[in-house]
Order: structure tokens, then C-alpha cells, then sequence
């Protein structure tokens, strides 16, 4: 049985002074760097990896974040502008260590579509490089932290159970967004209803 670490989207954006700083972000950062201390066989990282022009973004609808539109059919909640492709917002976020991860993952390219999971865009009708690599290394279990719990975190769980491998998602080094109240809290029983186990990082060997 071999494992991975996958780290969602621990960019700078995601942090204070970035363009969608998500709330107490930093106080993941140590916890993040713990883990990569551990034994894994496999260090992946993820970044959102947008358009400039991505239909995300509010400012492309003239539309304030946190509105919504119809995108090709799909709902689209809207954001500010972030993680753009080669800007500085979408690089990794510097107090981590970002040395040790072994592969990165891009999402998000798609400028007509978003995509929360590092598995699958929005429509499950494109996917990312994540699959193929986590079976040609012959991984089946996965432990998920990063950001945001409640967006990106979380669709990456619901997608890799749909996969079938076995997760456990280190809630102590995730946060969350929580455009509403009790987000978070919906997040994490998602993904132990879809089968994740939540944990906490002192219970990763």
C-alpha cells in the first residue's frame, strides 16, 4: 500500500495580503510543514492555475464575488480575481515547504469552467494529471489538507472517494472559506459521509 500527502492550493492569494485571503489561513502553515516531515511516498501539491479571463472571476461579468451566473449551463459562483496564471498571487505561499513536494498539479485552466476538485473540473468532463499519476505509482491511499475546506478541499475528497481510495482528510491543517455559516462544518460531513475519515495531524504516522 503506498500513500500520498496532496496539499490543495496553499498559494499566495489564499493568504493575508492576497486577493482571496481565506480566514486564520496562516494558522495552518506550521501543520502543513509537520506533515511533510512524515513518511510519505508521494508529496503532491495543487495549484489553481486560472485565465486571466476565467469566467470565475466577478470582474469578467462586471458582477460583485459571491454572485452568481449560469455558465454553459452550470452555476458558477464568483470570486474575486486570483490565482492567475504566472502572476505572483498564484505562486506557493513561502512559509511552507514547497521544496518537498514531488509533483504539481494544475487546475483550474479551463477558462469557461472552474474546477474545486484536483481530480475533475466542475462538470466531471475534464481531468487533471492527479488520476493518472496517483495509479501509475500504484497510490490508494490519500491524506488531504489545504484550501479551502468547504470549496476545493472538499470536491477533491468527494471526487477521490467517487475514485475509490481511501482518504483521510487532516482537518487541522484545512480552512475554510465559509461564504455562509456553518460551511465548514457541512464540508466535513460530506466527506465522512462519502466515506474520508477525519482526522486530526498528531494521528499521521
Amino acid at each position: 500500500m503506498k500513500r500520498a500527502l496532496i496539499l490543495v492550493d496553499l498559494q499566495n492569494d489564499f493568504f493575508p495580503n492576497g486577493s482571496l485571503p481565506i480566514p486564520r489561513s496562516l494558522e495552518i502553515l506550521p501543520v502543513i510543514n509537520s506533515l511533510l516531515d512524515k513518511s510519505f511516498d508521494f508529496k503532491i501539491a495543487t495549484k489553481d492555475w486560472h485565465p486571466a479571463n476565467h469566467m470565475s472571476f466577478a470582474s469578467v461579468h462586471g458582477l460583485k464575488a459571491g454572485d452568481k451566473v449560469s455558465v454553459d449551463g452550470l452555476e458558477q459562483i464568483l470570486w474575486d480575481t486570483h490565482c492567475v496564471q504566472d502572476t505572483p498571487g498564484a505562486e506557493f505561499y513561502s512559509d511552507w515547504h514547497s521544496e518537498k513536494i514531488d509533483q504539481v498539479i494544475t487546475k483550474g485552466t479551463d477558462v469557461r469552467i472552474d474546477s474545486y476538485s484536483t481530480f475533475f473540473d466542475n462538470d466531471h468532463k475534464k481531468v487533471t494529471d492527479l488520476y493518472d499519476y496517483l495509479k501509475k505509482n500504484k497510490v490508494d491511499e490519500l491524506y488531504i489538507a489545504g484550501l479551502a475546506t468547504d470549496y476545493c478541499v472538499k470536491y477533491s475528497v468527494l471526487d477521490a472517494a467517487y475514485l475509490g481510495f481511501k482518504i483521510y482528510v487532516v482537518a487541522d491543517a484545512c480552512r475554510a472559506v465559509n461564504l455562509r455559516q456553518g460551511d465548514e462544518e457541512r464540508a466535513f460531513e460530506a466527506m465522512k459521509n462519502a466515506g474520508a475519515r477525519i482526522i486530526d495531524s498528531h494521528c499521521v504516522r
